[in-house]
């Protein structure tokens, strides 16, 4: 596989983060990370990136009336030249924040710009170059504010579903196994596969996690990874945990990720951490679902660590699986907020590199968020202020107060009757927790919509304020899959790639986007 070199670049630049993509076919990233970064990138913002902007103040060409008009002459040009790109297409990649919501992409625009020694505030990421956006509403059937598996189940599946429940329609009832058959929905990356397309999922969370089990997974329950966290009832019923239906349900090509415990049997040594118990196989069937996956599939391989992953170089590999960590994988930051804006810049490197090796002419790129968080950040900050900084004036207990806060969470405090002042250099620190409103163990998730950025053919179906499940039909829609598969333009579209064998090699040649995407949240 010549094109590995490109997938080695990334891990050691970006580390596994959260995608999807089809080449010839289909694919989806999910978020964390391999290993700890070592560029010269990564090591400036572990510096005092907060403190650079300081010396800088707007230029003055700002101040000018023309400066602005300038501007916007250029960006109306640009307006008046779009044309929608009509023809179908051969690729899509779908890349998905879990969590990202608007003031997350807002806070990781200025946190680049700051990496970058600029003010920050009009920095543009890479996925805001997009021409294409939307907004999705992503509340579920039983939920205002939804999680993961019902929103996976929408923007993957294509129906509104209930919260905790994957690849199910609204019949389908959170717990109950046998409200599943008969209820099964299948995932866009499902339908790519039996179309003769190259699929791949990564995450940087467990491969059975909500967001990348909704591509290929029908469960009662977000929560049953393995059969040991399934209640008898649903085994005797005959439901199967998702770490089965991973390696049985959908004939994937490229699987990257954590979650090598659900895997094994139990008491099964973990390969990195032999020595520590917890790391070990949790099943309690006694099936090795590696073993199995490798033995049905012909020129498969399987990798836990980058030695391995570098030393896939043959063209014989059909399908790769790597499970990088017993359970989710790590982040490249510790501490939140900064792990969050830090994963968000990382994504949108990601973004503008699959710009870089793919074309719009073939390829819809597709950017969104599952749902957003109660983060948010203010406070009347000047221009260029550290996103991680204080508010330049106190608050009415007369105690200073970070422009990041949250609405609930950990964050919340009470020292001797009164809330803690913020402070410098405590607030800048990669462990400090920014104040929150409301005591909770964990920030919850919020229930505004959330954006959706694309480009590439039949980019401008995404429009206007869509329903979240909208999301799959578009993707659908503009690679020709079912149900659209017979609209116009769809015969000539696979009339001019009849010519070419379908062959895994693209997806794994775009395996450097696959160590990409973000978990902002869960």
């Amino acid at each position: 596989m010549p094109q590995f070199p490109l997938c080695r670049w990334f891990l050691s630049n970006a580390g596994l983060q959260k995608t999807m993509l089809i080449s010839r076919g289909f694919l989806v990233p999910h978020g964390g990370g391999l290993q700890q970064l070592n560029s010269p990138w990564v090591e400036m913002a572990m510096l005092d990136p907060w403190r650079l902007p300081a010396l800088l103040s707007p230029p003055d060409a700002e101040k000018t009336p023309g400066y602005w008009n300038k501007e916007a002459r250029r960006r109306l040009e640009l307006a008046l030249a779009l044309q929608p790109a009509a023809q179908r297409a051969k690729n899509i990649i779908l890349f998905m924040g879990d969590g990202m919501g608007l003031s997350t992409m807002s806070a990781a625009r200025i946190y680049k710009g700051q990496l970058s020694g600029g003010l920050g505030e009009e920095n543009v990421l890479a996925m805001e170059t997009f021409p294409h956006m939307a907004l999705a509403k992503t509340y579920t059937i039983d939920r205002q504010v939804p999680d993961s598996a019902g929103t996976g189940t929408a923007y993957l599946c294509g129906v509104k579903a209930n919260a905790k429940t994957l690849g199910l329609s609204g019949a389908a009832v959170y717990g109950k196994c046998r409200t599943t058959f008969g209820n099964e929905v299948d995932s866009i990356l499902h339908r790519a596969r039996l179309a003769g397309k190259s699929v791949g999922i990564v995450t940087t969370t467990r491969v059975q996690h909500a967001s990348p089990g909704a591509a290929y997974a029908h469960s009662a329950s977000r929560g049953w990874y393995a059969d040991a966290n399934m209640p008898r009832e649903a085994l005797r019923d005959g439901c199967k945990d998702i770490a089965y239906q991973l390696v049985h349900n959908t004939d994937i090509n490229v699987i990257l990720g954590g979650g090598r415990m659900y895997m094994t049997p139990k008491r099964t040594p973990d390969p990195e951490y032999p020595e520590d118990p917890d790391q070990n196989g949790t099943r309690k069937d006694g099936r090795d679902l590696i073993a199995e996956w490798l033995s049905a599939k012909q020129g498969a391989r399987y990798v836990w660590d980058k030695k391995g992953l570098d030393a896939v170089e043959d063209d014989s590999v059909s399908h790769l699986m790597g499970l990088f960590e017993p359970k989710d994988m790590r982040y490249e930051l510790n501490g939140r907020p900064k792990q969050a804006r830090m994963e968000a810049v990382m994504l949108d490197r990601a973004v503008a590199r699959a710009g870089e090796l793919t074309s719009p002419t073939d390829t819809l790129t597709v950017v969104t968020a599952d749902h957003s968080h109660v983060f948010t950040f203010g406070g009347s900050t000047p221009r260029g202020n550290s996103i991680f900084g204080l508010a330049p004036k106190k608050a009415k207990d007369k105690r200073a107060y970070t422009s990041i806060l949250y609405g609930n969470g950990p964050g919340y405090s009470i020292r001797d009757g009164a809330r803690p002042a913020a402070s410098l250099p405590a607030a800048e620190d990669k462990d400090y927790r920014q104040q929150a409103a409301v005591p909770l163990e964990t920030e919850t998730h919020s229930g505004e919509d959330v954006v959706v950025l694309a480009q590439g053919p039949m980019a401008h179906l995404f429009h206007g304020v869509q329903e979240q499940h909208y999301i799959a039909h578009a993707m659908a829609y503009a690679a020709c899959l079912e149900p659209y598969a017979t609209e116009p333009g769809c015969r000539a579209a696979r009339r001019a790639s009849r010519g070419t064998q379908c062959s895994p090699q693209p997806l794994l040649a775009l395996l450097a986007l696959c160590i990409a995407a973000l978990i902002v949240g869960g």
